[in-house]
């Protein structure tokens, strides 16, 4: 993929629009994760350091096109000041005078957050006038917003096509790990996909078997495609209309060469709560009352052999109810075996999407892997193949340039 970076477009004394994903997790009144925010510091690092007046726009919430108090962003500057190490103004609207006020304000390496942008409809529709109204506060537009980069909005897409634009360092990172992962990798490819549903990933599923060596299937994701072929579940979790889906994509499968690793055993529950009496059952032996919670410890040992093997591991999912104790023992022991290939140089991992990042943070090695994407829905429409717009016009206009 080519498209500008930091590195190669000018930004020295210019005014930055910067589009930041802080869309971030708030309870009472406060941030309970700064994850996003901490991410978007080193591009925040390298514009101020090359002395541009930064302007981020971000959105909050769903306020559908109106100015809502509880999604505005004026509660957010004291926790980038914080977080950023630098002061950080706020304007009261992300276009007219307001903005344009605020920025004639600013000095060389000065940062403002302008108000949420989704109080205009123009945002999310990719009104070309709203459009403009942005890009007239501005010299140079840089996406580092890769978890907003599948909507088509004005701020995330409109704008690359009104203004010199690039990616900043969160977005640069995110799309070389994920180049790494399926464009070009180091074969062979692991794919290891949980979670609840099938019916959720089914375009995942049908791309990955295409692109990787092995599909590991944990979560009732796998009660599913047991399910399709006949082996008993039990009481477990299963779509068992989606029976046909999880064969086709057991034949792409095998057309592609991809092997799809099921649970050859599972730890199993009558009572779904955190501590439950739980057995380890073989691979159709579940009772009707029970139900799989976990892979177990053969199947554990089985997927850590297959890693051993492989130089590229991709992360979607957690393999058991991780968010229960014992039951994220095999999402935790798979976790460290992949942390611990990674830190020796034999593995490339790449981890995102859902739950993902709670299990593997759950497992403590979230600092371990190559690199872990905090996007939800624009990990897994990548993961699926499909072209992310944001991605797409910064590309289109690296051509154009």
């Amino acid at each position: 993929m080519n498209f500008q970076t930091l590195d190669t477009i000018d930004v020295s004394g210019k005014t930055i629009l910067l589009r930041a994903d802080l869309n971030v997790p708030v309870k009472d009144g406060n941030v309970t994760d700064t994850t996003r925010i901490d991410r978007v510091k080193p591009t925040i690092d390298m514009l101020a350091q090359k002395g541009a007046k930064i302007v981020v726009m971000a959105h909050f919430g769903r306020p559908k096109g109106e100015a809502k108090a509880e999604f505005s962003l004026s509660f957010l500057p004291p926790v980038l000041e914080k977080q950023w190490g630098k002061p950080v103004a706020f304007a009261s609207d992300c276009i007219g005078d307001p903005a344009q006020q605020a920025i004639s304000d600013l000095k060389d390496g000065d940062i403002l957050l302008l108000e949420n942008v989704r109080f205009h409809g123009g945002e999310e529709k990719n009104d070309p006038a709203f459009a403009k109204d942005l890009a007239a506060l501005g010299d140079v537009f840089v996406n580092d917003a890769f978890s907003a980069a599948h909507r088509a909005h004005a701020s995330t897409e409109g704008l690359a096509h009104l203004l010199p634009c690039a990616a900043g360092r969160l977005m640069e990172a995110e799309l070389n790990a994920l180049a790494s992962a399926l464009e070009n990798p180091q074969k062979p490819v692991a794919a290891i996909v949980g979670g609840a549903k099938i019916s959720t990933k089914l375009g995942v599923l049908d791309n990955l078997v295409r692109k990787t060596d092995y599909l590991v299937l944990g979560g009732g994701m796998a009660n599913t495609f047991m399910h399709a072929r006949g082996i008993n579940i039990g009481n477990s979790l299963c779509e068992k209309d989606m029976a046909e889906d999880a064969n086709k994509i057991a034949k792409t499968a095998e057309e592609n060469g991809c092997k799809i690793i099921l649970p050859v055993d599972q730890i199993a529950v009558r009572e779904f709560k955190e501590n439950a009496p739980h057995e380890t059952v073989k691979a159709g032996n579940m009772k009707e009352d029970q139900e799989g919670v976990d892979v177990g410890p053969e199947t554990i040992t089985a997927i850590k052999d297959i890693l051993q093997g492989c130089k590229t591991v991709l992360w979607n999912g957690p393999l058991g109810v991780f968010e229960m104790k014992p039951f994220d023992t095999g999402t935790n022991e798979i976790a460290k075996a992949v942390a611990e290939l990674t830190k020796s140089d034999t593995l490339v991992s790449i981890a995102g999407g859902g739950d993902t990042v709670a299990a593997l943070e759950n497992a403590g090695i979230a600092k371990d892997f190559t690199y872990i994407s905090t996007a939800g829905g624009a990990f897994l429409e990548w993961l699926e193949g499909k072209t992310l717009p944001g991605v797409a016009a910064l590309i289109e206009r690296s051509k154009a340039a």
